[in-house]
């Protein structure tokens, strides 16, 4: 067997958005993804779900897993002839231990490579509106470790640092926050001096205090700030007033859950994401084509015999088309047929298709759908290609209106075995259908009732009650009406 090859990954901050195009490249190809604490649980979601994860995260003052075993891990996981993707938050290469790591590599004879990330040094004082360089205050950039090795009090040359007169930023400082203010102070700075920290920058839980050299640590304390943080002083901490951002967007501070199946959670995640929240994504279920498609088949042949085609959902859209395709059926043979579609989303869908939607109706439900397609039928056949276990009520609305049917499934829905960590931390979890939260339900165990649950419909609501969650309904069923709804919702 030959040996498999190691990319040291920057995750940057956290926040999914700031990282890189190559880093995701790498994940996409890992076999093996070793990754740390501070790695953001939305760059987590982009990792396949057949990767191998191995978890070496570390805590301020607590490592369980040694840094010499991490470095033996990636040589271990190398020679078995494996991809290896180590995951860092921040870069590599700043303070991130990337050169310790590379030391066995090479004695061995393992192929690596670097992906730099975008280091927590700028990004964050950016995200708290703080610009680390400004001609009218400085013109240089330090940026010190807040820790050593060893983990004792941080070995820092304060005289040098002082008489630089730049901006100082320390990583890994809030333990040593008041060492190091105290020794910037000892060594000659004005206690007048701005200064900042900040938690958890880019994420939905930071935090910033602005004040001086002199009160920084008393005030973080009265604050209670706690790690991952980063300290930031000189002149241009007092800007992060007035250059203040990410804060005033609408969904700022707020961590949302997202349920939807992998192929169709990215266009929820976003919406919300570019309104400022912070989205993880957990795939609660999947959707699978019923391999045996012989009933759809033989009611294709007979499709002059049908008026309307009625779509519930856009998956129900691209297997009706993929199976087509799939057995050389030209989609001309649909000629004369209507099509109606449950919401703009399963319209979306078909015209993507180049055809023009007969029929959507004024409430994006399977019910309303029938009730108003019903006295537009006039006698017609209407087929219904869906899910294998679709809910029921369009069904019924089209027995009771005599309306003649074919209920035929296509597709199947698949309840997922996964986890997620801490999901009070969680200030919602979006559902855009039933079944959405039965794979929830099945994979997370918690009391259900401190949930907030956004629902995309009644129906998805009345699953989500059978559990006890709070819940809130979009006003249409649409991702946009989710999102205007937690909006709403953050703006009360």
């Amino acid at each position: 067997m030959g040996k498999g090859k190691v990319w040291l990954v920057g995750a940057g901050p956290s926040d999914v958005g700031l990282f890189t195009l190559k880093g995701r490249e790498v994940l996409e190809k890992a076999d093996v993804v070793v990754y740390d604490k501070l790695v953001g649980g939305g760059i987590l979601s982009l990792i396949p779900n057949e990767t191998e994860l191995i978890y070496v995260g570390k805590t301020s003052g607590n490592h369980p897993v040694p840094q010499d075993r991490i470095n033996e891990i990636l040589l271990e996981e190398a020679l078995k002839g494996k991809n290896v993707a180590r995951l860092k938050g921040g870069d590599p290469f700043l303070f991130g231990r990337g050169g310790e790591e590379l030391e066995l590599l090479v004695e061995h004879g393992i192929e690596f490579e670097i992906v730099p990330g975008i280091t927590s040094a700028i990004s964050v004082p950016a995200y708290a509106g703080i610009p680390v360089t400004h001609r009218d205050f400085t013109s240089s950039l330090h940026i010190i470790t807040g820790h050593t090795k060893k983990e004792s009090a941080p070995s820092i040359d304060f005289e040098s640092l002082v008489k630089l007169n730049g901006t100082l930023v320390f990583l890994m400082g809030v333990s040593s926050l008041e060492v190091i203010c105290k020794g910037l102070i000892d060594a000659g700075m004005d206690k007048t001096t701005p200064a900042a920290i900040i938690e958890s920058g880019t994420t939905s839980r930071q935090r910033k205090v602005v004040s001086t050299v002199e009160y920084l640590s008393s005030e973080a304390r009265d604050a209670k700030i706690k790690t991952p943080g980063l300290i930031i002083v000189g002149k241009v901490a007092q800007l992060s007033d007035k250059f203040s951002w990410a804060e005033k967007r609408p969904l700022a501070g707020t961590k949302v859950l997202v349920t939807r199946p992998k192929s169709l959670a990215s266009r929820l995640s976003k919406k919300l994401y570019d309104n400022g929240a912070e989205v993880i994504e957990l795939p609660t279920i999947e959707t699978k084509a019923i391999e045996d498609n012989s009933l759809l088949l033989g009611e294709i042949k007979n499709i002059k015999d049908y008026g309307w085609i009625v779509f519930t959902s856009p998956t129900g859209v691209n297997v009706f088309f993929e199976s087509l395709k799939v057995n050389s059926i030209d989609i001309r043979s649909l000629l004369g047929v209507k099509f109606a579609a449950v919401g703009s989303a399963t319209a979306k869908a078909i015209e993507d298709r180049g055809i023009i939607v007969d029929f959507i109706p004024s409430m994006f439900n399977g019910k309303v759908l029938a009730i108003e397609l019903s006295p537009k039928v006039n006698g017609e056949k209407v087929m219904i290609p869906r899910a294998k276990d679709g809910t029921l009520d369009i069904v019924e609305e089209f027995k009771k209106a005599n309306i003649d049917y074919r209920d035929i499934p296509i597709y199947e829905t698949i309840i997922k075995e996964t986890e997620v960590d801490n999901i009070e931390d969680f200030d919602y979890v979006a559902f855009t259908s039933a079944s959405t939260v039965k794979g929830f339900v099945n994979s997370v165990k918690t009391d259900y009732s401190r949930l907030k649950a956004i629902c995309i419909g009644e129906s998805t609501e009345g699953e989500a009650k059978k559990y006890s969650m709070e819940t809130f309904v979009a006003k249409r069923a649409t991702l946009d009406s989710m999102v205007e709804l937690l909006i709403e919702l953050r703006g009360n």
